[in-house]
């Protein structure tokens, strides 16, 4: 049987970043999708790790499988109601009223995932945060943060708020001192710069149960922005590694990085109310 958390998980507390997947029929792959979705990661599924884990909030993210087809995801948000927000893919070219629409659907970030399978560049990163920000959307960044020296301007220069997923996704993961992790340190302290605490098993050398190379760079993160923090699962684990990840296992991992309960609530609860509008 999965685990449940042995910390305790506040009312209100939230997954940030997880995947919703339904049939291939109903929800074609993306042109640009770098291989199938994963098997059983549909809405019971998710009901079940909601339960579980004793959360109370989720934001459904859009899996780069389906490109800017977010049909998938915002269904899941309708069914899961007010405890449900989406992030979504949009392009400069779309509509004003499909902005809205989405919005009124429960949107409130545009993802950029700039790995295989991307479905956009770097160069439509500026135009789409030019179109979202009057919304009062986040653009969500996820890339190879070995490279975040090079990025902090173009992502300090964005006119709305901006989400770096999975510890920054140091390939490899690096000392607090180096240049990578300080280039996102500096980005946090500028107060428009937020960080997901999750998906450690991407990038640790060392592994489990602590990853103490991406532990390190979230301690940090966290020590210089709490208030900017947001946990997540990852869940349904789209490139998992060589072993079994439970999500329970990475809501306790919580409790390594941040021993006192204040924070805690504030990572899990007050921190993603404020960014995703149930504050």
């Amino acid at each position: 049987m999965p685990d449940t958390p042995r910390l305790p998980v506040p009312p209100g507390a939230c997954d940030t970043h997880m995947h919703i997947y339904g049939p291939v029929a109903r929800y074609p792959l993306a042109a640009t999708a770098a291989k199938p979705p994963p098997c059983h990661a549909d809405l019971a599924a998710w009901r079940a790790v909601l339960a579980r884990l004793g959360l109370s909030r989720t934001v459904v993210v859009q899996p780069s499988a389906y490109g800017a087809d977010n049909r998938c995801t915002l269904d899941a948000v309708a069914a899961l109601g007010e405890a449900a927000r989406a992030v979504v893919v949009v392009t400069p070219e779309t509509p004003e009223a499909e902005l809205h629409r989405l919005h009124a659907a429960g949107a409130r970030g545009a993802r950029f995932f700039m790995l295989q399978g991307a479905p956009q560049g770097w160069d439509a990163l500026a135009p789409v945060a030019d179109r979202i920000a009057p919304l009062g959307w986040h653009v969500q960044l996820q890339f190879d943060g070995s490279g975040m020296p090079q990025r902090e301007a173009a992502i300090r220069a964005l006119p709305c708020p901006v989400v770096i997923d999975h510890v920054g996704r140091f390939h490899p993961p690096v000392p607090p001192d180096r240049p990578q992790v300080r280039a996102l340190l500096r980005l946090l302290e500028t107060g428009r710069v937020w960080m997901k605490a999750s998906a450690p098993y991407n990038t640790s050398l060392t592994g489990p149960p602590h990853y103490d190379d991406v532990s390190a760079i979230a301690r940090a993160a966290i020590g210089v922005a709490p208030d900017r923090i947001l946990w997540a699962s990852n869940w349904p684990h789209p490139n998992p590694p060589d072993y079994l990840i439970d999500e329970a296992g990475l809501l306790d991992l919580l409790g390594h990085w941040v021993p006192d309960d204040a924070t805690r609530r504030r990572i899990l609860v007050d921190n993603p109310a404020a960014l995703y509008g149930w504050a």
